[in-house]
């Protein structure tokens, strides 16, 4: 596998490259509901037999006959909510049961030593899925100083732990229609890179 940095200097395989991308749409997809351009642009996507490939197959139907107006309010319904959402989507609250744990202070310090900053305007703690998702992205694409051994130390200390329960129940949460493929495609993301970084110790 190419080291991450790669990318940017446009040497990366396309294994790096698509990985990069599906952390990306998932970072896109969770951060907020999609909007008509994003939802255009998933509509593009091509599946593929495989279960992954099936997944993004399905996404990419639903996103050509998706209502921007009830997609926001599904995303209201499973992430804020009045008072919260039908899931919460941070590690904090799935590793401990609490919002602003320790495993959002491990992160945070983490995140400093790879350089990775926090969004400017963003309300939300950084141990949010869409941040993890995104900066797992960025990592991949070698947007910040790490290499593929800091890469996978990322992933197994801030989103294996908690993330594949987190998109099970996202396929499942009864608010879900359009968001069910967006947790399988999570799933089946998390197991590839658990397998993918086993392979390679």
């Amino acid at each position: 596998m190419s080291e991450p940095g790669n990318m940017a200097n446009g040497a990366a395989g396309d294994v790096e490259l698509a990985r990069a991308r599906l952390w990306l749409l998932l970072g896109l997809c969770l951060r907020a509901a999609p909007d008509a351009a994003t939802l255009r642009l998933i509509a593009g996507l091509q599946g593929d037999p495989s279960p992954l490939g099936s997944t993004l197959g399905e996404l990419a139907g639903l996103a050509r006959s998706a209502d921007p107006v009830l997609l926001a309010r599904e995303h209201h319904d499973l992430f804020i909510g009045l008072a919260r959402g039908e899931l919460v989507p941070y590690a904090s609250y799935y590793l401990t049961g609490f919002l602003h744990e320790k495993p959002l202070a491990r992160l945070r310090g983490d995140m400093a030593g790879l350089g990775i900053a926090r969004t400017p305007g963003l309300a939300e703690p950084e141990d949010h899925i869409a941040s993890l998702a995104e900066s797992m992205a960025g990592l991949i694409a070698g947007d910040f100083a790490a290499d593929a051994a800091a890469q996978q130390r990322f992933f197994e200390r801030h989103i294996a732990p908690w993330a594949g329960r987190f998109f099970a129940d996202l396929e499942v949460a009864e608010a879900a229609r359009f968001y069910r493929p967006v947790g399988a495609l999570g799933r089946h993301l998390i197991e590839i890179e658990t397998t993918a970084y086993a392979l390679a110790a």
